[in-house]
């Protein structure tokens, strides 16, 4: 008898510890695509502040039509990429363009005394700099997710209910580069 009963509070015990372990992957599994939803929270921000950029300088660049071609062009890319990977791709396109746009706009003084061009500049600044924080964290919580998921015992849990892995969202390997810098 105290044998059936050990078996039993073992049994329990086994199976308490793997709710914890489901529960828990559950819960981080969650955390990231809360995260990746708050990117998409301050890329469509992004999106939706980039017409309203462009249209502002729109009269004051007629020289550099190239440049807002390809702002807008980088924006559609970026909304119709949808894997980790292509959208992180796009995202530092769009990135790249946008810096161009901002290095373009300095050269016209006209512009930087635009009340509303400055705004929308400065809201643009200030998204860019939330989407590196989201970035950030969505990162950092993939990295528990996956370190949980991958350490014996709870990858048991895993394989056995299907957790898959997540994609990091990566930086563009030319900002990996680093600049050459010419001596005086």
């Amino acid at each position: 008898m105290i044998v059936v009963w050990f078996f039993a509070g073992f049994f329990f015990l086994l199976s308490l510890w793997g709710i914890c372990i489901y529960n828990k992957l559950v819960t981080m599994k969650n955390d990231v695509k809360n995260a990746w939803s708050q990117i998409d929270v301050q890329l469509k921000r992004r999106y939706d502040l980039i017409p309203n950029l462009v249209a502002a300088v729109r009269g004051y660049l007629v020289h550099e039509k190239q440049v807002l071609e390809n702002v807008v062009a980088a924006r559609a890319s970026a909304l119709a990429a949808k894997k980790v990977k292509d959208r992180a791709a796009a995202e530092n396109g769009l990135s790249d363009e946008l810096k161009g746009l901002f290095a373009v706009m300095e050269a016209y003084p006209e512009l930087k005394a635009n009340q509303n061009v400055m705004r929308l500049q400065e809201e643009l600044v200030s998204t860019e700099n939330r989407i590196a924080f989201s970035r950030q964290l969505y990162n950092d919580l993939v990295a528990n997710y996956m370190t949980r998921r991958e350490v014996f015992p709870d990858t048991l849990v895993a394989s056995a209910c299907a957790f898959l892995p997540f994609e990091y969202f990566s930086a563009d390997p030319r900002d990996r580069i680093l600049p050459k810098v010419a001596p005086y």
